[in-house]
């Protein structure tokens, strides 16, 4: 039953619909965990890494604690070391960039398209050295980055390609799941994603046996087999609960992801007339997955406050770009290097979006919006 009732507020996402759909199943996975005993690398992370990889259309995948994890331990595989660049954006979650810094390289940030939000294609080349070793398109907000190019620039200057799939579980790229496209793709299973753990959780997909193995190694303190270390290694492995949870999930997923689209679709149609938001675009390569359905309007702020004094929700991804945060002061970067990106920050504002939000809510959501506008 809907825990929602009429003549309340909206909230921005409500997981717990989500787990009333499918608790008893759930509840009978969890149990079977329980009666194994089997906690750390069972069967249920064998099969799911099994299932993902075929979600994903990949060879390959292999489970691993985090999202975070995730980019780290492909970045490792992928042989760079210090010294060495990589290149990504600034506007994403500080998960991508730790994951960069953590590994003793530098950040390059690359400016943004202003209707994607991914990084603009345009500016790679341009930040490309000799110490350029990887690039990490994101696919951010659930819309796929433009691949062709930035694999084409990738093998013209022999540079590995990490997709930042982190928000984008089973969005396309002209017909090819995202993740399956560079050398590697990273989900995180953080609760509120398209496919979400009940706690922390990620995976590496990919089609090279040897980047599986490399990280099948390395999130198991470096192990081989049991207590003979190849290099040292991380405490990075996908807990078996988590996995149980998301294989009931992953069951639904595109169940999921069509229910989030047709909720954009809503969106679209009825704030097409306001003048002053700017909707998402998705990009004529693109199946949008909205893991966010963001809008951009000069009056962010006052709308928020406006939409929260009316009980609807709303989150602001990302209000400060990576390169004026005070943790990157040491880049160097000041305010104006990514003009696109600072102008995003200012203005984004992510509305209510996750599947089982009906049209009666966004409807109200838009009614909001038209008014706070017809009054400003």
């Amino acid at each position: 039953m809907p825990l929602r009732g009429k003549g309340m507020g909206v909230p921005f996402l409500d997981l717990r619909q989500q787990y009333q759909s499918i608790k008893d199943e759930v509840n009978i996975s969890l149990q079977q965990v329980m009666d194994s005993s089997r906690f750390v690398l069972g069967e249920n992370v064998n099969f799911l890494e099994k299932e993902f990889a075929g979600f994903c259309e990949t060879d390959y995948a292999v489970g691993v604690a985090n999202g975070t994890d995730a980019l780290r331990l492909a970045l490792i595989a992928c042989g760079i070391g210090k010294g060495d660049e990589v290149i990504t954006i600034p506007n994403t979650f500080i998960a991508t960039t730790e994951a960069i810094s953590q590994t003793g390289v530098k950040i390059v940030f690359v400016d943004v398209n202003l209707w994607t939000y991914n990084i603009d294609v345009s500016q790679i080349e341009g930040a490309i050295n000799e110490r350029t070793r990887v690039i990490v398109p994101v696919h951010l907000f659930g819309e796929p980055a433009d691949m062709n190019p930035i694999m084409k620039i990738a093998r013209k200057y022999n540079l590995k390609v990490i997709e930042d799939a982190c928000q984008a579980h089973g969005a396309e790229y002209k017909g090819k799941k995202v993740g399956s496209i560079g050398d590697a793709g990273c989900f995180s299973f953080y609760p509120s994603k398209n496919l979400g753990a009940f706690g922390d959780g990620g995976m590496v997909v990919t089609n090279g046996n040897e980047i599986a193995q490399k990280i099948k190694m390395l999130r198991d303190h470096g192990q081989i087999k049991k207590y003979e270390h190849l290099v040292e290694g991380y405490n990075s492995r996908l807990d078996e609960i988590q996995a149980a949870i998301l294989r009931v999930k992953l069951k639904r997923l595109d169940e999921w992801n069509k229910l989030r689209r047709k909720n954009a679709s809503i969106y679209n149609d009825l704030l097409e007339d306001v003048d002053e938001v700017v909707m998402p675009l998705e990009a004529e390569y693109a199946k949008h997955v909205y893991h966010l359905y963001v809008i951009r309007t000069h009056r962010r702020d006052e709308l928020q406050d406006w939409l929260k004094s009316k009980g609807i929700g709303t989150g602001l991804h990302y209000p400060i770009p990576l390169h004026l945060q005070r943790a990157y002061e040491y880049l160097g970067y000041k305010e104006g290097d990514f003009p696109v990106a600072e102008e995003c920050a200012k203005q984004i504002l992510s509305l209510p979006m996750f599947p089982e939000l009906t049209q009666e809510e966004i409807e109200k959501v838009v009614t909001e919006i038209k008014r706070f506008f017809a009054r400003h």
